[in-house]
């Protein structure tokens, strides 16, 4: 056993509530579907720092991700029946559950650090808000 830092590495949750640490690197979500088997029944933990508007919205079809926020500020933004819904996240331990297979975005108010619990089965993005349904 060993301490570490999860915005260096990330926890792998398996199916059957295993914990396995992954090395954040820039290819780390091609690795984790590579070594997780396209992640299914996969949860991963991560932290992550923002200081720009994602470029990209994202779905998760297999369950809903858990969003909080450590620090700064954002304005998630959910897909919901077509229509847009807006959820401020600006005070530390504010969370945000995004339900399963509903697309979201995030607008970066200010540098946001924030905790991610992710069902990555299935994870699609789309840079193009229009093709989104």
């Amino acid at each position: 056993m060993e301490s570490f830092n999860i915005e260096h590495k990330f926890v792998v949750l398996s199916p059957d509530k295993e914990a396995h640490t992954v090395v954040n690197s820039p290819q780390v979500y091609e690795d984790l579907d590579r070594d997780y088997a396209d992640f299914k029944g996969h949860e991963l933990i991560a932290i992550h720092e923002f200081k720009e508007d994602w470029p990209s919205w994202e779905v998760h079809p297999n369950g809903d991700e858990i969003v909080v926020l450590l620090s700064g500020a954002a304005t998630f933004i959910l897909r919901i029946d077509n229509t847009n819904r807006e959820m401020k996240l600006s005070t530390e331990g504010e969370t945000v559950i995004v339900p399963k297979g509903v697309w979201h975005t995030a607008k970066i108010d200010s540098v946001a650090k924030m905790l991610f619990i992710t069902p990555g089965e299935g994870t699609q993005n789309e840079y193009d808000e229009q093709k989104i349904e």
